[in-house]
């Protein structure tokens, strides 16, 4: 997770400021290029996948389609699972995701094609752990071994007990006694597994866990219960809810979820798009089109306006070479 959260670092560069992620003046790398349309882009289009980057590709089709009229562009994200096997099947060209590819995607897709599927990427996310908005734990913190014990069966991290209080949690007085009510996402979705995979340390999530079809609704799900947690991405953070910062371990400071702590937050991530291209062939022009759209300075402006941060000039160059596209 060091690895990832060093990448994402260089990835971000420093165009950033210093506030919480909502009031930040985050800023897109000047080096990217404006995007320039281009003749004979028409047709239709179909993205399946996450939910987490629903919005994000609804903004970018949405920009993609008053370049073009003639394109027409479906988004359907109900979850990063759902990516793979649309790929595979031919009826998506794009499969947005909030997580790698597992091995078995990744191989039932060359067994069908002979060659892996690319991905990009596309922006950068942090998965935040809320409570409502009147919680004090937001100002205290949590460490990752305690929001296991928290949301975990097993307590992989390590912590004594499970916590199922807030008072377990550390709070007193009013909160002390008051249930714990946890939210999440359900197993088709790329944040619940990697939450699992680095929240939980791969533990079991607790049967209690109010599994929601999407990250908005798990936010909203926080903000009506007041001894709600639960945990999306950044981009769908609201006033109702509060972010609470997290430490890797117990007598680390805990960090926020901001652009400029993101190389030492525990949760942060690449959000990804995976699309179909075979080795030495170009793209069809709608998806090359698209991609080049992602990737230039309107694209990633997209990213900031959707509460996610941007990725550098040389991310963006890397990710459409894999793609077999030149960032001009």
């Amino acid at each position: 997770m060091r690895q990832i959260t060093k990448s994402i670092a260089i990835a971000l560069g420093l165009f950033c400021a210093v506030p919480p992620l909502a009031a930040q003046q985050v800023q897109v790398d000047p080096r990217l290029p404006e995007y320039k349309p281009v003749q004979g882009v028409s047709g239709s289009l179909k993205s399946v996948g996450s939910d987490t980057l629903n919005n994000l590709m609804t903004l970018w089709a949405e920009k993609l389609k008053e370049l073009y009229p003639n394109v027409t562009v479906e988004i359907e994200g109900k979850g990063s699972s759902t990516a793979p096997p649309a790929l595979i099947a031919g009826t998506a060209g794009f499969g947005p995701m909030s997580r790698p590819m597992k091995d078995t995607e990744a191989d039932e897709f060359e067994r069908k094609f002979g060659y892996p599927p690319t991905a990009v990427k596309a922006a950068i996310d942090m998965v935040a752990v809320y409570v409502n908005k009147d919680n004090p734990i937001a100002r205290q913190g949590l460490t990752l071994p305690q929001v296991d014990a928290i949301f975990s069966t097993n307590r992989n991290g390590g912590y004594e007990r499970a916590i199922t209080t807030w008072g377990d949690a550390g709070l007193d007085g009013p909160w002390a006694s008051l249930p714990i009510s946890l939210y999440g996402r359900n197993s088709a979705s790329g944040t619940y597994g990697f939450f699992k995979e680095n929240a939980l340390f791969k533990g079991d999530y607790k049967d209690s866990v109010k599994e929601q079809p999407g990250s908005s609704s798990v936010v909203q799900g926080v903000a009506s219960d007041r001894g709600g947690i639960g945990y999306s991405g950044i981009g769908y953070q609201t006033a109702d809810v509060a972010e609470v910062p997290l430490a890797r371990r117990p007598g680390a400071k805990p960090v926020p979820a901001t652009a400029a702590t993101v190389a030492d937050y525990p949760l942060a991530r690449f959000l990804l798009v995976y699309v179909n291209r075979a080795p030495g062939k170009e793209l069809d022009p709608l998806r090359r089109e698209f991609l080049k759209l992602v990737f230039s300075r309107a694209g990633q402006e997209v990213v900031v306006k959707d509460g996610y941060l941007p990725i550098s000039y040389e991310i963006a160059r890397q990710s459409l070479a894999a793609a077999g596209i030149t960032l001009d």
